[in-house]
């Protein structure tokens, strides 16, 4: 609702920075464990650091640390098909991050997928929205 009180209006608005997940905290729906190759996880975005149902995408803020070996995440709507391109690649041992902006999926939720060299290597992962479409 706009401050006079009218209708909802479509466009960007900014949020403070705010962390919705963190792979590196207890374990959890937004904390650990982290995120292994070949899997994904869904974090639902919707009711989280202000960001309300009638958001349709995000602005983020993806870091990865600590990660065992190189590989790469692709971030997008819970319930889409995955896109080609992923979202960050790193290498082992470094610490990265990017920018995005990703559509929100089934029940306002993100997947992750996190692909590396072999099933038992292992990435952290921290999520900072900073905004939402609507």
């Amino acid at each position: 609702m706009t401050p006079t009180g009218g209708p909802l209006l479509p466009g960007f608005y900014t949020l403070m920075p705010c962390r919705v997940a963190d792979t590196r905290n207890a374990q959890g729906p937004f904390g650990g464990p982290p995120l292994s190759s070949a899997t994904s996880r869904a974090f639902r975005m919707v009711g989280r650091c202000a960001i309300p149902p009638a958001a349709t995408a995000i602005s983020l803020n993806v870091t990865v640390t600590q990660p065992t070996a190189r590989g790469h995440l692709t971030l997008h709507p819970e319930g889409a098909p995955v896109p080609l391109a992923s979202t960050i690649n790193f290498g082992a041992g470094q610490t990265r991050a990017n920018n995005a902006i990703v559509l929100l999926g089934d029940g306002g939720a993100i997947e992750v997928i996190c692909v590396m060299q072999a099933p038992d290597n292992t990435v952290h992962v921290i999520i900072d929205v900073t905004g939402y479409f609507r």
